[in-house]
């Protein structure tokens, strides 16, 4: 981790100390985005860095491999909670920390939402469809008739509840979940 400069062994012991504490909070809750502690470390670390950083530097900050640092920063890149960006006069890349958790969470939640719900979606439509094949005429079975209409209306609710999330993630999307949920606490009047 950077290193402040001009500060006594005590004030730097108090900053690196919690600048540890929130490393491992942010390890420990890394699970919510289905990332494994190690990567919520590096994530951690990177956060705390004021300039972008290397493979190798993460490496070496961390104590791991090149090929540990690739993985978890391939993974960190995927979910849109790292940026590769370029600098210069660098002939490796290099990589930092998208700094707006807001944008960050909108983008995690979009990205693994919009996936199950089109998951989903498609099954249950397929469904529907083969179910309603059933009730075609001809089909004179009240009682299957009575089943596939309960089975039905169960499948209507659930393409509404799809439906429903559709919009909300349209909203984290577009940024118009914080006309809803603004990011800061409005004043109290």
């Amino acid at each position: 981790m950077e290193q402040a400069n001009s500060i006594s062994a005590e004030q730097e012991l108090i900053l690196q100390n919690a600048r540890k504490r929130v490393i491992a909070s942010i390890g420990k809750n890394m699970d919510l985005y289905g990332i494994t502690q190690s990567i919520g470390h590096l994530y951690g670390m990177l956060f705390f860095q004021n300039k972008p950083m290397t493979l190798d530097e993460m490496g070496e900050a961390m104590e791991m491999s090149k090929t540990s640092m690739s993985t978890g920063v391939r993974t960190l890149v995927d979910l849109k909670m790292v940026n590769k960006v370029w600098e210069k006069g660098a002939r490796k890349d290099l990589y930092e920390v998208e700094m707006d958790w807001f944008q960050t969470f909108s983008d995690f939640f979009s990205l693994k939402w919009r996936k199950a719900l089109e998951i989903n979606l498609s099954a249950l439509r397929k469904s529907k469809s083969e179910l309603s094949q059933l009730l075609q005429p001809g089909s004179e079975d009240s009682q299957l008739h009575a089943v596939v209409q309960v089975d039905l209306a169960k499948i209507d609710e659930a393409i509404r509840y799809y439906m429903w999330l559709d919009r909300l993630i349209d909203s984290f999307e577009s940024g118009d979940i914080f006309n809803y949920v603004p990011k800061d606490v409005p004043p109290q009047g």
